[in-house]
């Protein structure tokens, strides 16, 4: 059953690289900001009412929870507006890459030291070998 964990983060993936290119297209239409906002509101919305039928925890808990633990909606607007502007200018897949690179070089180093109260994964010989070569399909990406 572990398996499933792996196939749902490869279909958010993939809900990524549709999400990319139709925030890119909304940009070039609305504004790069203007689309970012109206992605991230239309989110919301669509939150909202998961929430009011599904949820089952503690909207409260926004003033009790560490006021760090807060910034990733900060993240979520600062990574959509990025999508919006990037994407037109050099395409999905390049985008994806660079995105992918910054995330597993940055997961890498919270794994490794267990920041933000997570759980231990060093690194190891295997995952900066990995590293490197996601650092040369960066560059054939964008290679013209």
């Amino acid at each position: 059953m572990r398996w499933i964990f792996p196939l749902l983060s490869f279909i958010g993936g993939i809900a990524i690289a549709f999400q990319a290119q139709i925030n890119g297209t909304l940009g070039r239409r609305a504004g790069a900001l203007e689309g970012a906002f109206i992605s991230f509101a239309i989110g919301a919305l669509a939150l909202l009412f998961m929430v009011l039928f599904f949820g089952k925890g503690n909207l409260g808990s926004i003033f009790t929870v560490p006021k760090w633990q807060l910034l990733g909606g900060l993240l979520g607007a600062f990574y959509v507006s990025v999508m919006v502007l990037v994407v037109p200018k050099i395409g999905v897949a390049p985008t994806l890459v660079a995105v992918i690179a910054g995330q597993l070089i940055l997961g890498a180093i919270i794994d490794h030291f267990g920041l933000f109260g997570g759980q231990r994964f060093p690194l190891d010989t295997k995952k900066m070998i990995a590293i490197g070569l996601l650092f040369c399909s960066l560059f054939l990406f964008n290679q013209k």
